[in-house]
């Protein structure tokens, strides 16, 4: 066979976009390390200072320091000044990089990669076999990266924004109804909810023993354990009790039988309840979902969220790029009759699912 005609400028451009993505995953050690070691926190509001500055309010070695902070200045995480030689952290870089309660702090995200390298020979044998692997059985940085990723979101969004979208939600929450948290995990959405709705009760549901653990003492930490509840549980045992609302928090396309969790959720349903689903943002065709949120999303659906539903029997293994329309028939076939896109950001779909049309 004739060799192929190479496009030498294609060549070059994908050489460069591979060694754009290789730098990013050194980098992402980087990230993890100024984290840490406390070295973003050192730099908020301090203005320019040199790498020794840096280090002394950090408790660290300076020669280290340097060739970090240097590694920062290329990626562009940090600001350097040539005549000074010395390193700043713009405010817009400490809400990503220092402030641990903004919305965009991403830090702890790199969690995930590092947990998926180390689950590496898993994730082969997935592959090869075809057999399942559960979220308990992932390196424990998983479930601690995508906790604390998706709390500060949380934090920014379900109660300003998510629940108002609802209709009629909020205003029986505030008079007082149960609430089922479905995969709950560490229970950052539970409490959150539990916070600015204390009429309410809140139950918490997930099949992971740890981050049931870890629910409860953020429950106590944040002084409304007397009104949340947490239950190592899966999606199909939830009990009924009559929920005025049931949410499922980026899980559902998790699961290895969704629509059966679906109809449990109807079943647990007060008469005039509601489902709030939040996935993971994605259009209904594959070829639509062409960027970096995609890219993202899709890589962590192979190694987690499709492990993990083919380990629970893998009857309907969603991933985590299912999209609206294959999110409503999930419902449709679960029995309910009304479903709509309720909001959206660039991360997420938050829809509605009631059993009986309005």
């Amino acid at each position: 066979m004739d060799a192929p005609v190479l496009d030498n400028a294609r060549l070059e451009r994908f050489v460069q976009r591979a060694m754009d993505d290789l730098a990013a995953g050194y980098g992402g050690v980087m990230v993890s390390l100024g984290h840490r070691l406390g070295l973003y926190k050192a730099m908020a509001g301090a203005g320019p200072l040199s790498a020794r500055e840096v280090a002394q309010r950090a408790g660290c070695a300076t020669r280290y320091v340097s060739e970090w902070l240097n590694s920062q200045a290329a990626a562009g995480y940090v600001d350097h000044h040539a005549l000074s030689d010395t390193y700043e952290l713009a405010p817009e870089q400490a809400m990503v990089l220092a402030d641990e309660s903004s919305p965009v702090f991403v830090p702890p995200a790199w969690n995930v990669p590092a947990s998926m390298w180390a689950d590496e020979p898993r994730t082969l044998q997935a592959f090869r076999t075809g057999q399942g692997v559960a979220w308990g059985e992932h390196d424990q940085r998983l479930a601690c990266g995508v906790a604390a990723f998706y709390r500060n979101g949380y934090r920014a969004s379900l109660v300003p924004q998510w629940l108002p979208a609802l209709d009629g939600v909020v205003e029986r929450l505030e008079h007082g109804i149960d609430v089922a948290d479905i995969g709950c995990g560490h229970g950052h959405s539970t409490v959150l909810m539990a916070q600015a709705f204390p009429r309410s009760r809140f139950f918490g549901y997930d099949v992971h023993e740890d981050s049931i653990d870890q629910a409860r003492r953020h429950a106590e930490a944040a002084g409304v354990a007397d009104r949340v509840a947490f239950e190592r549980a899966s999606a199909t045992q939830v009990p009924a009790r009559g929920f005025g609302l049931v949410c499922f928090f980026d899980c559902l396309h998790d699961l290895g039988d969704p629509v059966a969790a679906a109809r449990r959720a109807g079943e647990v349903l007060a008469e005039d309840g509601t489902v709030m689903l939040v996935e993971p943002y994605a259009k209904d065709r594959p070829e639509d979902n062409r960027d970096t949120v995609a890219r993202l999303y899709y890589s962590a659906s192979t190694t987690i969220c499709c492990a993990h539903a083919i380990s629970e029997g893998g009857q309907l293994v969603l991933g985590a790029q299912a999209g609206q329309k294959r999110l409503a028939e999930v419902f449709r076939q679960a029995g309910f009759a009304h479903f709509r896109r309720a909001a959206e950001t660039p991360f997420n779909l938050i829809l509605e699912a009631r059993r009986r049309a309005p």
